[in-house]
């Protein structure tokens, strides 16, 4: 399946929230499966599809994320199989990005 593409102004939001972040001990820009995507000790916490950025929650955080304007479960296939844990979130509600970020590094398994 063909992944969507990428504006510029999403990019650049997705740049803005990534470089927030960049600093944090353990944390790193990457790809996973063809898209940009945030690490914390390894493990995928966030990322950019389409015109919309990817947040793994839990708990509150994820029940809260799904309640947002346009949001949805992640599904990258499109065939009705969403990623359970991830959270989709349209650009436009792209000021809500850096909070919901942060919310996925907190709730990401750190350490050794």
């Amino acid at each position: 399946m063909d992944r969507p593409t990428v504006s510029d102004r999403s990019r650049t939001a997705y740049d803005a929230v990534a470089g927030q972040f960049a600093a944090q001990p353990g944390v790193k820009a990457g790809q996973m499966m063809g898209m940009p995507t945030l690490f914390a000790d390894g493990k995928a916490f966030a990322g950019l599809y389409g015109d919309a950025m990817i947040f793994k929650l839990a708990g509150q955080a994820h029940a809260d994320a799904l309640g947002r304007p346009g949001a949805g479960l992640f599904d990258p296939s499109g065939m009705g199989r969403p990623m359970k844990a991830w959270v989709q979130v349209p650009a436009a509600d792209g000021a809500a990005w850096a909070d919901l970020a942060r919310q996925a590094l907190d709730g990401a398994p750190r350490g050794g």
